[in-house]
């Protein structure tokens, strides 16, 4: 694993989860067990209303537990209710938490390859409908992110398990003193919840 992002997770500390909060989680952490006793492939989708912020944290964070806590067989994957593009504070996060980031395609909604590990498969990045050909078509989890995608996907056609874990828009703050410190925040708050996850799994 890269080390700067290795150093990055063995800091994070779990014991301030709260249990309402262990209590939204665990939909998550039953579904993965079920899909390892079943042998299956465990396909994540987080879904939110524009797939450039918060869906994308998600499907990188649990890759990168996923491989941290030895999980195997794990795809993880991000849509929106619409497509925009990954917002770029973002990017500049998760390179900072310790991420290799290669811009593939340079466009308005650009194509990322999200590398946590030298010798695994990048994750890839662009924003995209959760029902893009991109993403898994059945057999999987729909994990939606925020209210407004909860509100307008009430179904994900495909999906195995629909499992709402949602999170504050870190969107709030751009343009803003707090804009840096509040999207370090919720990458570190999702990336402690994936650890919680996927540390429980085994």
């Amino acid at each position: 694993m890269n080390k700067t992002l290795e150093t990055f997770i063995q800091a994070i500390n779990t014991s301030t989860l709260s249990d309402a909060r262990k209590e939204v989680l665990q939909p998550l952490i039953d579904y993965v067990r079920d899909k390892i006793s079943s042998n299956e492939t465990i396909r994540l989708n987080f879904i939110c209303t524009h797939n450039s912020r918060r869906s994308h944290l998600g499907q990188i964070w649990a890759q990168t537990m996923a491989y941290y806590f030895n999980v195997p067989n794990l795809f993880a994957y991000s849509g929106g209710t619409e497509a925009t593009a990954l917002f770029s504070k973002v990017a500049e996060t998760l390179t900072h938490q310790g991420f290799d980031l290669l811009i593939l395609s340079q466009s308005e909604n650009p194509i990322y390859a999200v590398k946590y590990a030298p010798n695994e498969a990048p994750v890839i990045c662009f924003s995209k409908a959760y029902h893009h050909p991109f993403n898994p078509k059945s057999h999987f989890a729909a994990i939606v992110t925020c209210n407004a995608a909860d509100e307008a996907c009430p179904l994900v056609l495909g999906a195995d398990r629909r499992i709402a874990i949602k999170y504050d828009d870190p969107k709030a703050f751009d343009g803003t003193e707090l804009m840096d410190v509040k999207y370090a925040e919720r990458s570190l708050e999702i990336a402690r919840e994936m650890y919680y996850v996927f540390g429980s799994i085994k």
